[in-house]
């Protein structure tokens, strides 16, 4: 079965954070998961430390897609939008979202499988 995993980048209305996290913790990660296909969800928020470029973005979901058929999940996805089955919320700037499907071309790799001495200047 073929792996992806979905990049999600948000940021809440203004003045609406703590209703924006409530609602994306306890109601839109369960209304996705029950997507066929969607198997697992984590968020993030942006870390204070960056290393280059001020991000627009203060939010970062990503889910891990396992199917054989993306565009069926997808469209999936989209048809339970605004429905019962995916509620959505006035929390989340829905006119600056950032989404995009990655496909792997690498096996994962860990620091302890390549960990070596720093090389000589």
């Amino acid at each position: 079965m073929a792996k992806y995993t979905f990049v999600v980048l948000t940021n809440p209305t203004p003045g609406k954070e703590a209703e924006y996290n409530e609602w994306y913790n306890r109601q839109h990660i369960p209304d996705v998961l029950n997507v066929p296909g969607f198997v697992r969800a984590q968020r993030f928020k942006l870390a204070d430390a960056q290393m280059g470029k001020s991000n627009p973005y203060k939010y970062l979901a990503l889910y891990e897609i396992e199917t054989d058929d993306l565009a069926g999940a997808l469209a999936e996805l989209k048809a339970r939008n605004g429905t019962a089955d995916m509620i959505m919320s006035d929390a989340i700037d829905l006119k600056n979202v950032g989404a995009y499907i990655f496909a792997p071309v690498a096996e994962m790799v860990e620091a302890k499988d390549v960990r070596r001495p720093r090389r000589a200047a």
